[in-house]
């Protein structure tokens, strides 16, 4: 497996960790146009969102941790 390949199968990993979203194939053939910066830029994108949601929801269970 190609390192582009191993990325891109990274990304369809991250995709398929949210709950509840259908499982994510992605088609080989971007590999012809995106090169391995963008797709590295990709999955740092992506743990930065599951890391902010993270952050989020525990805002939101301090908060209700409070009023019971």
């Amino acid at each position: 497996m190609s390192t582009k390949e191993q990325l891109v199968a990274d990304i369809e990993n991250l995709l398929n960790t949210y709950e509840g979203i259908h499982k994510t194939d992605i088609n080989p053939d971007i590999l012809k146009f995106m090169d391995k910066n963008t797709l590295i830029s990709i999955i740092d994108s992506l743990l930065n969102q599951k890391e902010y949601s993270k952050e989020s929801d525990l805002e939101w269970l301090e908060k209700f941790k409070k009023y019971s």
